[in-house]
């Protein structure tokens, strides 16, 4: 199984749309658009999950650089992603003493 990043989407490629475009390469065991939580808007870059790793590597090939909906698409092969420590960042709020 190989996992695709697909970025520079226009911002109405569909799941659909994303799984048609990689499916003449082999099979597509998923295709994902990925969506801001607030707005539920696209943020112009996917992932496309192959069954095959020969297959992937033609698509890769073939892909990267083709133009889709006007964009030249930038795909390659995922990194894994990156552990995040626990809590979510956040910081500031509350009022504090100065430190003097």
């Amino acid at each position: 199984m190989t996992n695709i990043y697909v970025g520079n989407l226009s911002f109405r490629t569909t799941d659909a749309d994303l799984e048609a475009a990689f499916a003449p390469f082999g099979t597509v065991l998923k295709a994902a658009v990925v969506q801001e939580r607030e707005t539920g808007r696209s943020r112009g870059f996917g992932f496309v999950e192959m069954q095959n790793a020969d297959e992937a590597q033609r698509a890769i090939a073939t892909m990267n650089g083709k133009d889709v909906g006007g964009r030249a698409l930038q795909v390659n092969e995922a990194r894994p992603r990156e552990e995040r420590g626990p809590g979510g960042g956040g910081g500031g709020g509350g009022r504090r003493e100065p430190r003097w």
